[in-house]
């Protein structure tokens, strides 16, 4: 039996029908129709993707700034040096790599949130217990597996973001990496004849003490969130499911979520995509930035505030991304869910 049927016959079992306040029936990995999953979910996601980008941006550019630099002064400088394909500088790269990326993802989500919860239920654990510890077991595994893909696009997709025109250097100093690329294969291209197959993995192990931990907490979080706000919200609608309200309490619960996620990650984040983006230079040689060395450089900089450099634009898609991507998500299960016959 799958997890949302255990789930199901438990609450039945459990709780009295004239005071069972209905939450959304669970939509686990042996219901959904895989290929249609697969394709609309690249559909889907690749359009996330496209409009949240921009901040993306933005953040990355902040992060690499060896100065405090506000949003509003990188955004003027983009549009006016660079224009409006200055925004989706390493779109290309990162959209090819967002597809075996998500599919990874949901994946390893799915599948993990499904066995995990069907062990905690069968371990008696409650309702509320069961969703924490199958979410957050999920979003640690998928977090793992995506980063295989991601790492590598990553690194690709962030020196092109933060090449700008040459003149934008005057205004933003130290934001320019080293090397020049003319696009996502010349990167490829150029990475791999300086640093190897191992410049792709650049940040790897820092990547997963970032996303593992953060996309267990936020699961984790997003569930416990999602019921506690649905419950008093449907106090009023119980016998009746309303699509609407059900999209209402998933975009609360995933913001709610992302705040914290966002404060309490970003030194890392930052650090990380210092690693992948800037070199650094011993005996007039380039060599790959390390992790202390990226940690001192932020530390001569600003201190601790340097580190949080972004948190903004982060903030913002962490918290734009997180509704969309949840709603999105839980969007496309409901189109995948097989045909009952």
């Amino acid at each position: 039996m799958s997890f949302g049927a255990l789930m199901e016959e438990k609450r039945r079992t459990t709780t009295s029908s004239s005071s069972q306040v209905h939450m959304p029936k669970d939509i686990d990995w042996q219901m959904l129709d895989k290929s249609r999953f697969f394709f609309l979910g690249a559909a889907l996601f690749s359009g996330v993707s496209t409009a949240l980008y921009p901040i993306v941006v933005l953040k990355t550019r902040q992060q690499v700034s060896p100065t405090r630099v506000s949003c509003a002064n990188i955004s003027l400088a983009i549009a006016r040096f660079e224009g409006l394909r200055g925004f989706y500088k390493g779109f290309g790269t990162s959209l090819l790599g967002t597809i075996p990326a998500r599919a990874l993802y949901m994946t390893a989500l799915e599948i993990t949130k499904s066995s995990v919860g069907q062990a905690t239920v069968r371990l008696g654990l409650s309702d509320t217990t069961a969703l924490a510890v199958s979410n957050g077991a999920a979003g640690l595994t998928s977090a793992v597996a995506a980063q295989i893909v991601w790492t590598p696009i990553d690194v690709v997709s962030q020196r092109l973001m933060v090449q700008g025109d040459l003149s934008m250097n005057k205004h933003l100093p130290g934001v320019m990496n080293s090397c020049r690329y003319t696009n996502g294969f010349d990167a490829f291209r150029k990475i791999l004849y300086t640093d190897g197959p191992r410049g792709f993995y650049r940040g790897f192990g820092i990547s997963i003490l970032t996303y593992a931990p953060s996309n267990a907490v936020w699961w984790a979080s997003y569930s416990l969130a999602h019921k506690s706000i649905w419950t008093p919200f449907k106090r009023s609608y119980t016998h009746k499911e309303d699509a609407g309200g059900s999209m209402v309490v998933q975009a609360l619960s995933a913001a709610t979520a992302s705040g914290c996620s966002a404060l309490v990650t970003m030194p890392v984040d930052t650090i990380k995509t210092r690693l992948q983006v800037l070199d650094a230079e011993e005996n007039g040689r380039r060599r790959a930035m390390t992790v202390m060395q990226s940690v001192k450089s932020l530390m001569r900089e600003g201190g601790l505030g340097a580190c949080y450099r972004g948190l903004g634009p982060r903030w913002v898609s962490m918290s734009m991304s997180a509704t969309t991507m949840i709603t999105t998500y839980e969007f496309l299960k409901r189109l995948a869910t097989k045909k009952q016959s």
